[in-house]
């Protein structure tokens, strides 16, 4: 099959040049005829005619039914958009001061995230003094990596910016199915 472009195409009357190269609709070259021969083919077999490449000397149409033609090309359009994953990141934050119970939901809610399929931007916030003490922040994220570690794969280590230290989490690689 002749690659087409995703652009609409120019069928039938829309085709301007005087003579097109012929292809016929099982992929065969015809040869080279006037438009008009070349429709009047392509209308007796109740088909229609393609300008497929435009640019060529001389233009090349192909004979075919569109209709079928457009359809084909919007259900794989389609099945495309289905297949692509979109991957969101989900961002939970932490302080220096979190309680067990706090962080074992927050890990919860990271196994959830991950377990969606999205990357988790792991955030621990340092709040006045608190930023003297960074390696607080760093055994608490070492601690959250060590949680998640059987869901998931840190993308990004620790670092600090600013007033934050995050990382960011990955999912697990999938068996393939």
């Amino acid at each position: 099959m002749l690659a087409i472009s995703t652009k609409e195409l120019q069928i039938n009357e829309e085709i301007r040049a005087r003579e097109v190269r012929i292809v016929g609709e099982n992929g065969e070259q015809i040869g080279v005829l006037s438009t008009n021969a070349a429709l009047a083919m392509a209308y007796e077999k109740d088909l229609d005619l393609v300008l497929i490449a435009p640019t060529a000397q001389p233009p090349v149409c192909r004979i075919m039914d569109y209709g079928k033609y457009r359809f084909e090309r919007d259900k794989k359009e389609k099945e495309a958009k289905k297949k692509q994953t979109v991957v969101e990141v989900k961002e939970i934050q932490l302080s220096c001061r979190i309680d067990t119970h706090d962080f074992e939901t927050k890990v919860k809610h990271a196994h959830r995230f991950i377990g969606d399929g999205n990357k988790v931007r792991v955030v621990v916030k340092f709040k006045g003094r608190e930023m003297s003490h960074l390696d607080i922040g760093r055994d608490i994220l070492a601690k959250f990596e060590e949680a998640c570690s059987d869901v998931g794969t840190v993308d990004k280590r620790p670092a600090l910016e600013g007033r934050f230290m995050s990382m960011i989490i990955n999912p697990a690689k999938q068996p393939a199915k």
